[in-house]
């Protein structure tokens, strides 16, 4: 995301109403999904221009709290700069980005974490034995305590990795002229990079199509990272709430798992792990017991 790109919903709308108006048939099809969306996004970004009115009103842009406040500084050290991007659309739409893109993307990752528990109890048990002996049930879990639990950060890992819900990353541009892999990319060339490539290959995972924690294990059983795991991208344009993400998927996993047991339903036997193509990789409806632990 870049915040000097934004391209206001109305040409979106006005496209879309072409689309129809030469493909009448395309309407039902599009149209009223499309607005419905359009109602949604349009709800959130005055929802957004709330919460910007609120922030100016409360008067502390000089000791920022927040992304919004943050944004607000920037905007007033930039008001005699022409044509500067930092203003108030570019930060509903920065805002907005950062509900869509920190709201389902986690949200999937975790639909994927519970039902990797529910397929492979033996996994679920383990964690919940480590977070038993290192932390006490009244402790509230903090992002710092991944350091104290090796396995539980790597079956988080190995969901991100196995149940990887992005298979491409968005378009780049090539800057200049260059060579990657003996191919010759000229300036402007257009790259999208493979991310679910990188994430089961075979010649940097053992067991690329095995759900495995231990791709995050040492002999020793400490957590290491791994090269090939690109899971929020990579360079300089990796994902912007890769800190975000981790943290949040982190305590809502390890919270979940010491307040819960989590089994199928009764008479359900078999669980469905196949992938839903979508914008992201999402498991099938599934439904599952927590159990009080």
């Amino acid at each position: 995301m870049f915040l000097g790109d934004y391209r206001p919903i109305s040409s979106t709308k006005w496209q879309m109403e072409r689309v129809c108006e030469i493909f009448p048939w395309a309407a039902e099809y599009i149209l009223g999904p499309a607005q419905k969306a359009s109602l949604s996004c349009d709800f959130v970004r005055s929802f957004i221009r709330q919460e910007i009115k609120s922030h100016r009103e409360r008067g502390k842009i000089d000791e920022p709290e927040d992304f919004i406040d943050f944004y607000l500084d920037q905007i007033e050290k930039t008001k005699d700069i022409p044509n500067s991007t930092f203003d108030e659309d570019n930060m509903v739409q920065s805002v907005f980005d950062l509900f869509l893109g920190g709201s389902e993307t986690t949200a999937t990752t975790l639909r994927w974490a519970l039902l990797y528990m529910v397929a492979y109890p033996d996994v679920q048990e383990k964690v919940q034995k480590e977070l038993d002996a290192v932390l006490s049930p009244s402790h509230l879990i903090c992002y710092e305590d991944r350091k104290k639990l090796p396995y539980t950060n790597a079956v988080i890992h190995e969901i991100m990795r196995f149940g990887s819900i992005i298979l491409i990353t968005i378009p780049r541009e090539a800057v200049k002229d260059t060579t990657v892999l003996g191919y010759q990319l000229p300036k402007g060339t257009m790259i999208m990079a493979n991310i679910d490539s990188a994430l089961f290959d075979p010649e940097y995972w053992e067991t690329p199509h095995q759900f495995n924690p231990g791709h995050f294990l040492d002999k020793d059983g400490n957590f290491v990272t791994r090269e090939a795991f690109l899971a929020f991208s990579a360079g300089h344009r990796i994902c912007l709430g890769e800190v975000l993400a981790r943290m949040e998927l982190f305590i809502i996993f390890c919270s979940l798992l010491q307040t819960f047991k989590f089994t199928p339903p009764e008479g359900v036997k078999e669980v469905n792990t196949d992938i839903v193509f979508g914008s992201t990789m999402k498991p099938h409806p599934y439904k599952l017991c927590a159990v009080l632990r």
